[in-house]
């Protein structure tokens, strides 16, 4: 069974985190977080090709190819969405294995749904469940994946923990994040790209500019690449290693529970 709930997690009263750039009682952020993918959900997958010019298909085989996920063993995609990830986890486990999607939102985990079944992949348990507050018992998996999802979650401390609970000893998190570029020429037009086309992008595709303007906000509210390291390392992980890809504008983490 799952060990009862951290205290730690729970947010003190007047206590507020930010909501992109703007700060918001921390109770409310999730309820936000839902609204922006709820809007979202059914136009996900067309802006993420858009937005990264197809760049995305790119860093999620980045993930899949350094997970090494061989047959039999379990895997959790947190904050899975559409459910590229756990769908070629789902392959690559085979029949012995397990690989689980699961998101908080119910409208995207519908989408993932959708679209593992439209792959012929209609045995995946979806599963909707707060990153934080992780609904399975200690030492269940091989490896967690979480791709695009941290830097929305209120309490990423808590997340990092929860997961790393989750993890059979042995077991690997990755963490497939938007991340800070680490050339200053390229930052700066990100910056432009981020806050002037992006939003625009939405209004046009998704009808819906101001969710974009929140991803855009939450990627720069999100910790660099060195703290997000620390981060994992104090839920417990060990042997962490950060690659950069796309000069940093994304960065995959991937740590170990040695015990």
């Amino acid at each position: 069974m799952s060990r009862p709930e951290d205290p730690k997690t729970e947010p003190q009263s007047g206590a507020t985190t930010h909501f992109g750039f703007s700060q918001v009682p921390v109770q409310e952020k999730q309820r936000r977080v839902a609204s922006v993918f709820s809007s979202v959900a059914s136009k996900y997958d067309l802006m993420n090709d858009l937005m990264s010019f197809g760049v995305h298909r790119l860093w999620k085989r980045f993930v899949i190819d350094l997970a090494g996920v061989r047959a039999g063993e379990k895997v959790l995609d947190v904050a899975g969405g559409t459910g590229d990830l756990t769908r070629e986890f789902a392959k690559a486990v085979g029949p012995k294995g397990l690989s689980i999607l699961s998101d908080i939102n119910a409208a995207m985990l519908g989408e993932g749904r959708n679209r593992l079944a439209d792959a012929g992949l209609v045995t995946v348990p979806a599963v909707q469940a707060n990153a934080e507050k992780l609904p399975f018992a200690d030492d269940t998996f091989d490896l967690i994946t979480i791709g695009f999802g941290l830097r929305n979650v209120t309490d990423k401390d808590a997340a990092l923990r929860s997961m790393t609970r989750c993890l059979k000893p042995g077991g690997r998190l990755m963490v497939l994040e938007f991340s800070k570029p680490v050339l200053e020429p390229l930052a700066k037009v990100y910056d432009q790209y981020s806050f002037k086309l992006l939003p625009l992008m939405g209004k046009l595709v998704a009808n819906d500019a101001d969710s974009y303007r929140y991803l855009a906000e939450s990627i720069r509210m999100h910790p660099d690449q060195a703290t997000l390291k620390g981060m994992m390392e104090n839920a417990g992980l060990s042997r962490v290693q950060v690659y950069n890809l796309t000069g940093g504008i994304v960065a995959v983490h991937r740590g170990f529970k040695l015990d």
